[in-house]
């Protein structure tokens, strides 16, 4: 969990909370950086270009009040404290370290990112033999300027038009990424425009069997589309719905119908904000990174509701009124909550 993106690492607690709502308490997670790749804790660093509210990130940490509406994990963020150390979270670059000695002879991860690369950077310079243990990285972010009239989303920064927030956040980290022996599959902006349609996702999300977590999904984009309609202030919600996209392409790969093309790409890393974290072709670049360029919207709406849709893999908790319940049921002799009937 980055803390120098859309919001800080305190938002650890909905990854908890959504990991207990699966029944996943055992999967990791780890704090990231709250700076950019080299600065220093109290440094300065690009995350001024995050919309601001009253209390902080605009975006940030809550789900718009329905993060409440989650299972309570019994994991909570804990800020470090130097009299209770057995409480502080791993660090991500730990649960990394911690994973890769957990790998069978010949066994790869695959990764995704959907915001700052300043984690995967930190693990591609910590661990130069990372790429033998990677099958790829998928890289939700970036607008490659190409000669085409596109602009990024970047809308807090009008003078850089080709940039894109989650390489802008941390552009020497992405130019780490990009640029290093990792195989990467970048998602770009282009594509993710495709898949920012709230109208498509929920029509697709109201044709399907429900679940606990379709629902949960189907309420927070209502929301999202609501105050975007409504509020100025939030006319930039469908980004995040471009984000999805990732997930989905990393999992079902040739089913979205996709357009790949190898492209010799370099990060510019310049402390200039009007041009810093674009994206642009180098023909001096050896390193070629895959590009999805375009997919089959239709199917890719329809494969997202049905993978919510999955019943084999649905909450084992479906939110907090029904752990509410759980609790108030009474305890047997042997210590064990007892099952309605």
């Amino acid at each position: 969990v980055n803390g120098n993106g859309w919001a800080n690492i305190a938002s650890i607690d909905i990854v908890y909370d959504i990991l207990h709502m699966m029944g996943r308490d055992d999967i990791p997670v780890g704090l990231g950086n709250t700076t950019a790749l080299g600065i220093p804790t109290l440094g300065c660093n690009n995350s001024y270009a995050i919309p601001h509210g009253s209390g902080g990130f605009i975006d940030s940490d809550t789900l718009y009040g329905l993060a409440r509406s989650l299972p309570r994990s019994p994991r909570r963020y804990a800020p470090e404290s130097l009299d209770h150390p057995e409480d502080r979270q791993p660090l991500a670059l730990e649960v990394w370290q911690s994973v890769r000695k957990q790998l069978d002879p010949g066994e790869k991860i695959t990764v995704l990112t959907n915001g700052p690369l300043t984690n995967m950077a930190n693990i591609s310079l910590s661990d130069r033999d990372a790429s033998s243990v990677i099958e790829r990285v998928y890289v939700v972010g970036g607008l490659i300027k190409d000669g085409g009239d596109e602009n990024g989303n970047l809308f807090t920064v009008p003078s850089n038009k080709h940039a894109e927030f989650n390489i802008f956040l941390d552009p020497l980290a992405a130019k780490t990424v990009l640029e290093s022996d990792l195989k990467i599959a970048l998602i770009p902006l282009t594509a993710q425009r495709k898949a920012a349609s709230f109208r498509a996702v929920l029509a697709a999300l109201e044709d399907i069997q429900h679940t606990h977590e379709s629902k949960f999904v189907h309420e927070l984009l209502s929301l999202l589309q609501e105050l975007q309609i409504k509020q100025k202030l939030y006319h930039h919600l469908d980004i995040f719905l471009g984000e999805i996209l990732g997930a989905v392409y990393m999992v079902e790969g040739s089913g979205l119908k996709p357009s790949v093309e190898l492209k010799p790409v370099s990060v510019i890393a310049n402390t200039n904000k009007s041009t810093d974290g674009q994206i642009v072709i180098s023909k001096n670049s050896a390193k070629l990174v895959r590009v999805l360029s375009d997919f089959d919207g239709e199917i890719y709406s329809k494969q997202l509701a049905n993978s919510l849709a999955n019943k084999r893999q649905s909450a084992v908790i479906g939110s907090f009124e029904e752990q509410k319940a759980i609790w108030s049921r009474p305890v047997n002799s042997s210590g064990n909550i007892k099952k309605q009937k």
